[in-house]
C-alpha cells in the first residue's frame, strides 16, 4: 500500500532550512534581482549580499554532501529581470534586454504576473510589492492584438487568481475577472469550443492555422477550467462555469478513439480533427484539469473524475509501454500507429498519476504509484543521459536509443519544468531521498550551464559538452521550475495539497469545499 511514511531520521541528514539555503542560496537570482538565504533564517533576503565564510562553506555540499559548484559567496551576478527587462514580458539574459512573445499580443508583464507567488510564497515581500504596484499602475487588457487564449489563461488570469488568494489583494481579483471577460467572445463558435487565438478588442477569435483545419486544440480549450471555476466562485458570474461546463458535454457526445481523445477538433462541426494523440504537447494539461477539477471540487465533481480515470486507463491500454532496457515511457498515437517518442512536457504525468493515485478505482492505487515512478525514472534517465544533465525536448525509444533525442530540433532545453515537478510530486507522496537527490543534479546543472551574468538562459543542445544559450528566461522558470524545486526542498505543510490544486502553470488555486457552496457567489 502506498502511504505516506515518516521520514526516518538517517534518510536526509541536513534539516530543511538548510537544504533551503543550499538549494536557494547558490540558485535562486529571481526576476527582480539575487537574492541570498542565510542558513539560520526562513526569511529570504533579497538585494543584500553577505560574504560569509561559514555560509560559503556550508553551501558547498548537495544534499549528499558532495562538493557543488555553486558559490552563493562570489557576489551578485546581476540584478536580471528588474534591471535589464522590467515591464517586458520576458527577459534575454545574454543580451540583457526585454522579449515580447507573440503569445500575449501587446500585453506586457508575463513574467510580473507569473512569478507573483513566487514571490509572495518565498517571503520576498519588497519585490512583490514592486511587483503588486506595476500591476496596479501599468498592467493593461485593452490591446488591440492577438493572444493565445490558453496561454494568457494560465500565465494572467492564473497568476492573477493566486496573487488574489494569497495576499488578499483586491487588485488582483479586479484584474483576473477582467481579463476573465475579455476572454469570453473566444466561445463564440457554434459548438462553444473556444478559438485558440483572440483579439481583445475586437472579440474576434480564430485557430492556429496549421492546426488540422482550423481545428481547436485539445490541451488549449481544455485547460480553462479551474481558472474559469474560480472566475465565477469571485465574480458571482456563472457565465465562466458555464463555457467550461459546456466543452465537457460536447466531448461526451463524441466517440472516443479506443477511450482516447484526438488532439484537434473543430470547433464549428463538433467532430475529431486527425486522429492525433498525445500526454505530451497538444493534449496533456486537458487530463491533468480532469483530475484537478475533482479534487478542486473538493471531490464532488464525479464527471471529471470519471472521465479522468477513464482516460487514464485508455492512456496505459494504449500508449504506455516499456522499453526493452526497462524504461516505461508514454508514446505518442497518430491514427493507430505509434511513435516512441517522448516530450519533456509528457513527463509531467508521473506527477498527475501520483497526484491520482489515491482516489484510483479498485485496488489500483498501487500499481499508479508504481507507473508514477517508473515515469519519474524514466525522465530522469532523459536527463542523465545527456552531457549537460539536462533534460531534451523529446527523446526517442526506437533505432537502437533509449531516452534520447535524436533529431536535433530536440535536443533543447528552455528551462522546463516538467520533470522536476514531478520528482516534487513523488516526494511529497514517497518522501524518498532520490527525488531530493535528483533535484538537486538538475539545480546543479542549471547552475552550471544556464547562467548567465543576466539571469538564466535555454540551451540549444544538451548533448554538447559546450552548448549555445537561446537567450530567453521564459517567464514559466519562475512560476514553475523555480517554485516547484523551492517546494521540492519545503516541508509538507508548503501548500499542502488537500488545500491547494496547481493549475498547468504551478499556480496555487484553493479547493472549493463542499459547505462554500450554499452561499451566494460561489460555484455550484
Amino acid at each position: 500500500h502506498w502511504v505516506r511514511k515518516p521520514r526516518p531520521p538517517h534518510c536526509f541528514l541536513l534539516t530543511e532550512k538548510f537544504i533551503l539555503l543550499l538549494v536557494f542560496s547558490a540558485f535562486i537570482t529571481l526576476c527582480f534581482g539575487a537574492i541570498f538565504f542565510l542558513p539560520d533564517s526562513s526569511k529570504l533576503l533579497s538585494g543584500v549580499f553577505f560574504r560569509s565564510s561559514a555560509v560559503e562553506t556550508n553551501t558547498r555540499t548537495g544534499p549528499d554532501g558532495s562538493d557543488s559548484t555553486a558559490r552563493p559567496g562570489d557576489g551578485p551576478k546581476s540584478r536580471s529581470y528588474r534591471r535589464y527587462a522590467w515591464g517586458s514580458n520576458e527577459l534575454r539574459p545574454v543580451s540583457k534586454q526585454g522579449h515580447s512573445s507573440n503569445l500575449f499580443g501587446s500585453i506586457k508583464g508575463a513574467t510580473i504576473v507569473d512569478a507573483l507567488d513566487t514571490l509572495f510564497i518565498m517571503e520576498m515581500s519588497e519585490e512583490f510589492n514592486a511587483a503588486t504596484e506595476w500591476v496596479e499602475k501599468n498592467l493593461d487588457f485593452n490591446v488591440n492584438a492577438e493572444v493565445s487564449v490558453f496561454e494568457v489563461n494560465i500565465r494572467f488570469v492564473g497568476g492573477l487568481l493566486s496573487a488574489y488568494y494569497l495576499s488578499g489583494k483586491e487588485v488582483f481579483r479586479q484584474k483576473a475577472v477582467e481579463l476573465g471577460e475579455k476572454l469570453l467572445p473566444a466561445f463564440r463558435t457554434s459548438t462553444g469550443i473556444p478559438w485558440a487565438l483572440l483579439n481583445l478588442k475586437s472579440g474576434v477569435g480564430r485557430n492556429w492555422p496549421w492546426a488540422s483545419g482550423g481545428s481547436s486544440i485539445l490541451a488549449e480549450y481544455g485547460t480553462l477550467h479551474l481558472e474559469f471555476m474560480h472566475l465565477s466562485k469571485l465574480s458571482g458570474n456563472q457565465e465562466f462555469a458555464q463555457k467550461v461546463m459546456n466543452i465537457r458535454k460536447v466531448l461526451n457526445r463524441l466517440d472516443k478513439p479506443q477511450g482516447l481523445y484526438p488532439n484537434y477538433l473543430n470547433p464549428n462541426s463538433g467532430q475529431w480533427g486527425q486522429h492525433h494523440v498525445s500526454v505530451g504537447g497538444l493534449g496533456d494539461s486537458f487530463y491533468e484539469y480532469l483530475l484537478k477539477a475533482w479534487l478542486m471540487s473538493d471531490k464532488t465533481d464525479e464527471e471529471g473524475k470519471k472521465m479522468y480515470y477513464d482516460s487514464l486507463q485508455a492512456i496505459e491500454t494504449s500508449l504506455i509501454r516499456k522499453s526493452s532496457g526497462g524504461l516505461t515511457y508514454i508514446a505518442e498515437w497518430k491514427g493507430g500507429l505509434l511513435e516512441h517518442k517522448m516530450g519533456h512536457l509528457t513527463c509531467f504525468a508521473g506527477g498527475m498519476i501520483a497526484l491520482g493515485a489515491d482516489g484510483a478505482p479498485g485496488d489500483k492505487t498501487g500499481h499508479q504509484m508504481e507507473l508514477a515512478a517508473e515515469i519519474a525514472r524514466t525522465c530522469h534517465e532523459s536527463y542523465a543521459r545527456t552531457a549537460l544533465k539536462l533534460g531534451p525536448e523529446a527523446f526517442r525509444f526506437d533505432g537502437g536509443v533509449e531516452a534520447i533525442a535524436t533529431r536535433q530540433n530536440e535536443k533543447y532545453f528552455i528551462l522546463r519544468p516538467e520533470v522536476i515537478e514531478t520528482y516534487m510530486y513523488m516526494w511529497r507522496f514517497t518522501h524518498d531521498p532520490k527525488y531530493r537527490e535528483w533535484g538537486w543534479e538538475a539545480v546543479q546543472a542549471l547552475e552550471r550551464h544556464c547562467k548567465v551574468e543576466g539571469g538564466y538562459s535555454g540551451v540549444r543542445d544538451v548533448y554538447s559538452s559546450n552548448p549555445s544559450l537561446d537567450d530567453v528566461q521564459q517567464s514559466f522558470f519562475l512560476a514553475e521550475t523555480l517554485k516547484y524545486l523551492y517546494l521540492l526542498f519545503s516541508e509538507d505543510d508548503q501548500l499542502p495539497f488537500d488545500h491547494w490544486v496547481f493549475n498547468t502553470e504551478a499556480h496555487p488555486l484553493p479547493v472549493i469545499r463542499k459547505e462554500q457552496t450554499d452561499r451566494p457567489n460561489e460555484v455550484e
